[in-house]
């Protein structure tokens, strides 16, 4: 009932916009035919003014009515010239109107996300944190539950990073660091990473020895941290998620492979985009992680891009010049 009375608010304010655009327009062509009217009266007004017995009445004559089409054109031109920008503004304003709607849609449905992401891992870890005081627990299931532990705290972790990240680059306030990288030792330690917080995944690597480039190390594990976890948000846990990395004739490449739902078409193009988490999706989400993975990627002078995978899945490519 909510989300109807929001829908019917906006189509009531765009009823307005463009009732009061089309009002606009009505008064320019009001505006247009009075003043028409009003040279056609002054024209015969003139006429009748002449003196038909003058020998110069024939060269009035037709000064008035050069006159008169003088006075029409200018007021064709004028009124052109301003339904052209009326027209125009009234576009420009639509879009930018329609744009701060759906951004503020945008950052309501972005705050429900995120309050239900920050929600989650912290319950889980007060329960697991009273379950280990409340009760007297053997090694081996004080051990799964510190591990479970851990992992949620990485992922709360991985969501403030993607946070703060967010709102440097919107601020235009991060430097990207350059340094030497060894590629291979931060596709290690991110599947290293999500395998102890989630043992009941299967992670394949198939990586080249030696991938080096210049970038900042902290953002580039970040950027493949997102990378995963969405493959592993959105792939079942019988089915491998696969790293690959090599060099290819003037790039240094890593994919990220799994084989689940896969994006739609429609939501291909955007998926990119900030806050955008497409449509129908079962898992919840931020919308921030592929947005913030692509300006990572930018930032440091690479491409990111995305491929369905055969027979079902994603691939997200990322290269770097070499």
């Amino acid at each position: 009932m909510k989300a109807g009375f929001k829908k019917r608010r906006i189509t009531l304010i765009y009823f307005f916009y463009w009732f009061m655009v089309s009002y606009m327009i009505a008064a320019l062509v009001f505006w247009y035919i009075a003043l028409n009217i009003q040279n056609e009266q002054i024209t015969r007004f003139k006429v009748l003014s002449l003196d038909k017995d003058s020998i110069s009445y024939t060269s009035n004559f037709s000064q008035i009515k050069v006159e008169e089409e003088t006075k029409t054109f200018q007021y064709i031109g004028e009124g052109l010239t301003f339904l052209l920008l009326i027209i125009a503004g009234a576009v420009v304003v639509f879009r930018m109107l329609r744009k701060q709607l759906l951004l503020s849609k945008q950052q309501k449905d972005f705050m429900m996300a995120i309050t239900h992401e920050l929600k989650t891992p912290i319950a889980v870890l007060k329960l697991n944190l009273e379950t280990m005081q409340k009760r007297k627990l053997d090694s081996e299931r004080q051990n799964k539950l510190m591990m479970a532990s851990l992992s949620e705290t990485d992922r709360l972790n991985a969501l403030c990073s993607n946070m703060l990240l967010l709102n440097e680059m919107d601020a235009l306030g991060y430097v990207i660091t350059k340094e030497d990288i060894l590629l291979n030792d931060i596709i290690s330690e991110c599947i290293n990473d999500h395998r102890s917080r989630n043992p009941d995944r299967d992670f394949i690597a198939e990586v080249e020895p030696g991938l080096r480039l210049i970038g900042d190390h902290m953002m580039l594990k970040l950027a493949l941290n997102n990378l995963l976890d969405n493959a592993i948000k959105y792939s079942s846990k019988n089915v491998p998620v696969v790293v690959k990395g090599w060099h290819s004739a003037d790039a240094v490449n890593i994919q990220v492979i799994d084989e689940g739902e896969g994006i739609s078409e429609t939501d291909t193009k955007r998926i990119f985009e900030k806050f955008y988490r497409g449509a129908g999706k079962r898992v919840k989400g931020t919308g921030i992680g592929l947005y913030v993975t692509k300006q990572i990627v930018n930032q440091n002078k690479g491409s990111l891009s995305f491929q369905p995978n055969r027979p079902k899945g994603s691939i997200f490519t990322i290269s770097f010049a070499s």
